[in-house]
């Protein structure tokens, strides 16, 4: 029993020792240890790069970057439009901002981004942006007019057209901005009659109910010659059933079909050999109830023989160079066995009411063995004179 007493006596004594001992080394240790140190993130960069450069493009969007942190606001105005926040999208992680829509042309705008840190940090800049002046612009209007054929829609021969209020020099870049839609689907091809008309049209005539959009993106586009486009464009038509006439200057018989059939013909008379009517298709671009013909108006005035001034009625023009559809009380008796006008196609009263009734914009007119020639492509409207191959090929590029 003492022996079992003093071996327990020994093992506490030294777990005592043990215990004392780790006790005085822990607290050497911490006596020897640095104090802890705190560190803070760097403040957020900002970048707007569109500051940094000449006056952009209005079409450029303006975009704002964080480094080293996230944007939490930016705002982008123009004291020249009320100050009115122009539109954009941030980032879902906040490091990109990037304005969605356009700009103005020489304006200048403000630029308030604001962005923190890792550490929560705020830091807000401001920029300045600047547009460029263009020399002058141009628009892109569309013929026909869409609000003219709201209620009837065009003929089978129409072509779309954009008619730029100036010249243009980029032809090729502009084109590339100009867009059809056709449902359904008939492919086609641009072409420009002049430096101011982009006319686009299929290999042969619209197919009736046929849907169109087109459209013109040219704003911010260089036309050229320090022009810029005004603004985009865009309009819609739809294609009515086909009407297309035949005016044989052989038979002087004018045979009107409707989507493919016959239905009606009736005695005409073409120009004479002096004044011969264009041969090809015409494509109707006007009708008046009535208006003053006057020769003089192409040369031939008061004091030549041949000179005519008059009011004519029922008249469905188709083309620029004086030529119609119209009634012609005076010739009633050569219709159908001679031709005896300065061009055009005279009809007898009810025929040219008949004509006037069933025949609008867009409508077609061809005209065979008249002796005179092709109908020019730039004379409203030639385009269907031009081979399909030379017409898809195209001419933008000279």
């Amino acid at each position: 029993m003492v022996v079992t007493l003093r071996t327990r006596t020994a093992g506490i004594v030294a777990v005592v020792a043990m215990t004392f001992l780790a006790t005085a080394c822990t607290i050497g240790d911490t006596g020897t240890s640095e104090p802890p140190t705190t560190s803070q993130s760097a403040p957020a960069s900002i970048a707007v790069p569109a500051a940094d450069v000449a006056p952009i493009n209005p079409t450029t969007p303006i975009v704002a970057t964080a480094t080293g942190g996230r944007l939490t606001a930016v705002t982008v105005t123009n004291p020249a439009e009320q100050n009115t926040p122009v539109a954009g999208n941030l980032t879902p992680d906040g490091t990109n901002w990037t304005s969605s829509q356009p700009l103005a042309y020489g304006s200048t705008y403000t630029v308030v981004a604001d962005a923190v840190n890792p550490d929560g940090a705020p830091v807000e800049q401001t920029f300045t942006v600047t547009t460029l002046t263009p020399g002058t612009t141009a628009y892109a209007n569309v013929v026909p007019a869409p609000e003219v054929v709201a209620d009837t829609g065009i003929g089978v021969g129409q072509p779309m057209v954009f008619q730029f209020t100036a010249p243009v020099v980029n032809k090729a870049e502009v084109q590339q901005r100009l867009q059809v839609t056709t449902t359904p689907p008939q492919p086609g091809a641009w072409y420009w009659t002049d430096d101011q008309n982009a006319h686009y049209r299929a290999a042969g005539y619209w197919a009736p109910g046929t849907k169109i959009h087109i459209e013109a993106d040219v704003y911010g586009v260089d036309l050229g010659d320090g022009i810029f486009g005004a603004e985009n464009n865009a309009a819609d038509y739809t294609v009515h059933d086909s009407w297309v006439a035949k005016a044989d200057g052989a038979s002087k018989m004018l045979t009107v079909f409707h989507n493919g059939v016959q239905e009606n013909a009736m005695p005409m008379s073409l120009g004479t050999p002096d004044h011969p009517s264009h041969e090809g298709p015409h494509v109707i671009s006007d009708k008046q109830q009535s208006i003053i013909m006057d020769s003089c108006t192409y040369g031939v005035c008061a004091g030549d023989p041949d000179y005519y001034r008059e009011k004519v009625d029922l008249n469905l023009r188709i083309s620029n160079d004086g030529e119609f559809v119209h009634s012609a009380p005076w010739s009633v008796g050569d219709q159908g066995s001679s031709n005896v006008s300065h061009g055009c196609v005279n009809l007898a009263p009810a025929n040219a009411q008949w004509m006037f009734d069933h025949f609008g914009i867009g409508d077609v007119v061809e005209i065979t063995n008249s002796g005179g020639p092709l109908l020019p492509v730039w004379d409203t409207y030639g385009d269907w004179e031009v081979p399909w191959d030379q017409w898809q090929a195209g001419n933008a590029t000279g």
